[in-house]
């Protein structure tokens, strides 16, 4: 027997405890000192008390020790392949249009007033096809879940597409006895109650919009293509509709805005609809490597018009519905922390920064779909021509099998050791490493960001165990 390499542990001083996780069973303890020093002195052999092994029996049965390293790789290998294989939900993340109402600094910056000429649209012909993928989909997989997503630009834009798939895919589903989960990734702008009205009844169970700050910094960051202020506009659409739909809260900080959280989650907490918000999430906004021609904060996932033109493509400023989808980045990661503790503080669930990964880009049952019907493994490469992996029609090109094949043997953590963060990491966010290191194959790590929610999430469980023992 041998420690297991994903066993990570927190001195707890004022509580003379020792918080002990497995990152790879997520096993969670709080345990004596003297646990840790039994399990590094199980490296060096010799006797033990019956006490002792019976400790050490259980250390072994939540994956604290293991038989050995070679079977401790072999299982972290199988469990990869599990999450590839899982056929439990089917995820399909629609972008209903490339086109976007806002003009956020750090998305497009400079080409606000082309955008919408050139960002593609999915038209109602194309929506057909998507629905007919999809129905092909569901029977292959037989899933008892299926998730749709609605993403863009602003999905909201192109509505008519919206209402036509949430409508034809809650027939499908309810034909075949499978659970439907709709979910809106908008801006909030377009979020009206008449929206919200029609798409309930057709499985609408979340929706995640954007507020970068409090009014004042939202304003700045995420105004319209007139300049015009939106916070005041997105927060009385959520007023309207907080009672009918689970609302999600994500933010993009960076070293200017960061501050002004604080403030928006005060705004927050004071509304009547606050505990309507079942998440809250902020993220560090993706930098791009330096390149010729590359505005800064652009991600350049496409070129979607002529020319040179710094169009963006798939917003990935809202991306993911609250779990870890692209809170990977080189940015600010000493202040993830505190912004996760202030969202505690303020009474929101957040992310504890721990549980973090596989994202779905390692799932073979999680699609993305452009508005021309082209497939891809991950939203944030869902505007890039070049790393489509199919298309809706079914249509065989050499261009697009050589990208699914990348896609499928996509592993960055092969490379990362023996971190014991690999399980819930998984080499980072590859959009992020695509962007950022030219390279969606090599990690980008953010092994001090992990090292410092684990710090919180073990404050946090002895918290929790203290408040159940009083």
């Amino acid at each position: 027997m041998q420690p297991s390499m994903f066993n990570v542990q927190v001195p707890l001083p004022d509580r003379n405890e020792v918080f002990m996780m497995n990152t790879f069973t997520d096993a969670q303890l709080l345990v004596s000192p003297d646990v840790p020093a039994l399990v590094d002195r199980v490296c060096h052999g010799g006797s033990y008390t019956d006490e002792e092994r019976d400790t050490l029996q259980a250390l072994s049965e939540n994956g604290f020790l293991v038989n050995s390293r070679a079977e401790e790789r072999q299982a972290l290998s199988n469990f990869f392949r599990s999450v590839r294989e899982d056929r439990e939900q089917l995820r399909v993340t629609v972008l209903t249009t490339l086109q976007c109402n806002f003009a956020c600094d750090y998305c497009i910056q400079g080409d606000h007033d082309d955008h919408n000429l050139f960002g593609n649209k999915m038209s109602m012909a194309q929506a057909e096809q998507v629905a007919s993928w999809i129905e092909g989909r569901l029977d292959e997989l037989a899933p008892p879940v299926f998730v749709l997503t609605f993403f863009g630009g602003e999905p909201l834009l192109n509505l008519p597409v919206v209402y036509f798939l949430a409508e034809r895919c809650h027939a499908l589903a309810a034909a075949r006895g499978i659970t439907l989960r709709i979910s809106i990734i908008t801006n909030g702008l377009l979020l009206t109650k008449e929206v919200v009205d029609r798409l309930v009844p057709l499985g609408l169970t979340g929706v995640k919009i954007t507020l970068d700050g409090d009014k004042e910094t939202h304003d700045r960051m995420r105004p319209l293509r007139g300049r015009q202020g939106t916070f005041d506009r997105i927060v009385e659409n959520v007023r309207k509709i907080a009672d009918q739909v689970p609302i999600t809260i994500g933010g993009n900080f960076d070293e200017t805005t960061v501050d002004s959280y604080p403030a928006l989650l005060d705004f927050l907490r004071e509304q009547a609809w606050a505990d309507q918000v079942v998440r809250v999430n902020f993220k560090p906004i993706i930098r791009t490597a330096p390149a010729p021609r590359a505005p800064k904060g652009v991600i350049p996932l496409a070129l979607v018009g002529a020319g040179d033109k710094p169009l963006g493509g798939a917003c990935m400023t809202s991306a993911g519905a609250g779990g870890g989808g692209c809170d990977s980045c080189h940015q600010l990661d000493d202040k993830l922390e505190f912004l996760r503790d202030e969202t505690r503080k303020h009474g929101f669930p957040t992310s504890d920064g721990v549980h973090m990964g596989p994202c779905e880009i390692h799932r073979r049952h999680a699609w993305s779909v452009s508005p021309d019907g082209s497939l891809f493994a991950c939203p944030g490469f869902a505007a890039e021509p070049t790393q489509a992996i199919g298309h809706v029609d079914g249509r065989h090109e050499a261009r697009r099998a050589a990208s699914a094949e990348r896609f499928d043997a996509l592993a960055a953590y092969r490379v990362c050791g023996d971190c014991a963060f690999v399980p819930v990491c998984a080499g980072g966010c590859s959009v992020a490493s695509y962007s950022e290191l030219g390279d969606m194959n090599t990690p980008t790590c953010h092994k001090t960001s992990f090292e410092s929610a684990l710090i919180s999430l073990a404050r946090t469980v002895a918290s929790n165990q203290a408040a159940t023992t009083h």
